[in-house]
């Protein structure tokens, strides 16, 4: 809000049809997205709307998607590492538990796979969940990507609660404020699972496109 009656907006979706002189409406309230159980095996969009054609998703619990980052000396930096099973990166470039790790590359060199052979073996080995934001992605990745962790058993199409990644998408063909946010949407979803107490990661995809 700026002031004298005038507001900052951000394009979440199309805007066709927006005119001077229309009524808006003050709805007090950040954007809220639905976290927990009921996101996982779905694909949903910046403000928590399903897109996979599965029927809704369930609002049972909401989390806004803006909110303080943690102090500093919240922090708890661990020693411990994350057996990935993929030798070479347990090798060469150990993950640490509550570590970030950015992976770099060329295009189509194999950073999506490696992400999605991450998920399934987390899934498989630790029994951990994954939360996967897809910035500024193709539809045809989003499409094969989702096929690939049905085809692992990482989604269960027959019982979605089953499933052990959750996928939150603001594609390339949408507007710029939706990539913005698109990636607190799924950092939402990410804490609500690891305020449960549960191992989670959290992966973006891609953070240039953020």
């Amino acid at each position: 809000q700026l002031g004298d009656g005038v507001v900052r907006t951000i394009a979440l979706g199309s805007s066709e049809g927006l005119r001077r002189g229309m009524m808006i409406q003050n709805t007090g309230n950040p954007i809220m997205v639905p976290v927990g159980v009921p996101t996982l095996g779905r694909i949903m969009d910046v403000l928590g709307n399903p897109i996979d054609e599965c029927g809704p998703v369930s609002h049972e619990r909401m989390a806004s998607i803006h909110r303080d980052a943690p102090a500093y000396d919240e922090l708890s930096p661990s020693t411990d590492l994350l057996e990935t099973g993929i030798k070479v990166i347990d090798l060469v470039c150990p993950f640490a538990k509550g570590g970030k790790v950015g992976l770099f590359g060329g295009a189509g060199v194999g950073k999506t796979v490696n992400m999605m052979e991450l998920i399934n073996n987390i899934a498989k080995a630790h029994s951990g969940l994954s939360v996967f934001a897809g910035v500024g992605e193709r539809t045809r990745e989003g499409n094969d990507f989702y096929h690939e962790m049905a085809d692992a058993k990482v989604v269960d199409l027959e019982n979605p609660a089953n499933s052990k990644v959750a996928m939150v998408y603001g594609q390339m063909n949408e507007p710029p404020g939706n990539r913005l946010r698109v990636a607190l949407t799924g950092l939402t979803m990410a804490e609500a699972f690891r305020d449960e107490g549960k191992d989670v990661l959290f992966f973006v995809d891609n953070i240039y496109r953020y």
